[in-house]
């Protein structure tokens, strides 16, 4: 327990909304949310298909605390998908003053299939700070090879390389000529049952790799990190790793009790699963007919 009495370095059971509204103002340096989508999606108790205007209402409560949590400098990103990137980027744009400093897109393969439309490889991330002037963003961390330096040889490159575009795509080399490292989509594959990585039973879970880009990015080692949706515990897992305090809120009783048993099993200091050089292939295992 840090000073003040804000609960560090935990995950908690219970509703975000009433949770959060027990903390302090400005405790939080970074904050990331990958809510319920609305998409009717098969929780173990949390009902994913509500109406529209209910929906963004209770966005509207939790995304509330959220800012009021968030230090001056502070940092918040928010996964979502298609069906609400448009309302959900304007409620925390315009009615809670958060300010836009990138709509990233996340492509993936193994995206999800859809029976009449084209199938779904991506998802939005936006990026917002409380305060447009003063904010936490250590661009060395993040940096990647230019194509000055990979093709063409050019004195004039920076050593240190540069900055990835908006577009995160994390396995380039199925588009090896659409899509560089560099590029404005950012390339990771989604967690898929074959990988190392998968913990079997979130169906939703995010890899560490987009979590460690943007952990690295805005935050300073020993920083609160916080996740109001915890799920798997990925965020908190990157953070741990990563040296920074952390500290989820999940709904479910049997999703918290599995995400802290992975949380046990992590050291500050272990690498992140999955490969940071987007050319790689992730670590998988391989799965038997049966399952296991």
């Amino acid at each position: 327990m840090p000073r003040s009495g804000i609960p560090v370095d935990q995950l908690l059971q219970g509703d975000c909304v009433e949770a959060m509204a027990s903390l302090p103002d400005s405790c939080v340096s970074l904050a990331f949310a990958d809510p319920p989508f609305n998409i009717g999606y098969e929780y173990d108790i949390y009902q994913d298909a509500r109406k529209a205007d209910e929906y963004l209402d209770w966005s509207l409560q939790w995304g509330r605390q959220v800012v009021r949590l968030l230090k001056p400098t502070g940092t918040f990103w928010l996964a979502i998908g298609d069906e609400f990137a448009a309302e959900l980027k304007v409620l925390f744009h315009r009615e809670l003053k958060l300010h836009l400093r990138s709509w990233v897109i996340w492509y993936y393969t193994f995206g999800v299939h859809c029976a009449r439309k084209f199938a779904r490889s991506h998802a939005h991330l936006f990026y917002f700070v409380k305060d447009p002037r003063q904010f936490t963003f250590h661009d060395d961390a993040v940096r990647v090879p230019s194509a000055r330096q990979l093709i063409y040889a050019d004195r004039r490159a920076n050593p240190k390389g540069r900055l990835p575009d908006d577009t995160w795509i994390l396995r380039p080399q199925d588009v090896p000529e659409g899509f560089q490292p560099a590029s404005d989509t950012w390339y990771i594959p989604r967690v898929c049952g074959t990988f190392k990585e998968r913990a079997g039973w979130h169906g939703c879970q995010m890899p560490e790799q987009i979590l460690g880009r943007i952990i690295r990015a805005c935050s300073s080692e020993g920083d609160l990190v916080l996740d109001p949706f915890a799920g798997s515990g990925t965020t908190l897992a990157a953070a741990r790793k990563l040296g920074r305090r952390y500290l989820g809120f999940e709904l479910s009783p049997q999703y918290a009790d599995r995400a802290e048993a992975r949380l046990a099993s992590i050291h500050p200091g272990d690498p992140l699963e999955g490969s940071d050089e987007p050319f790689v292939t992730p670590r998988r295992v391989r799965v038997s007919p049966d399952g296991r």
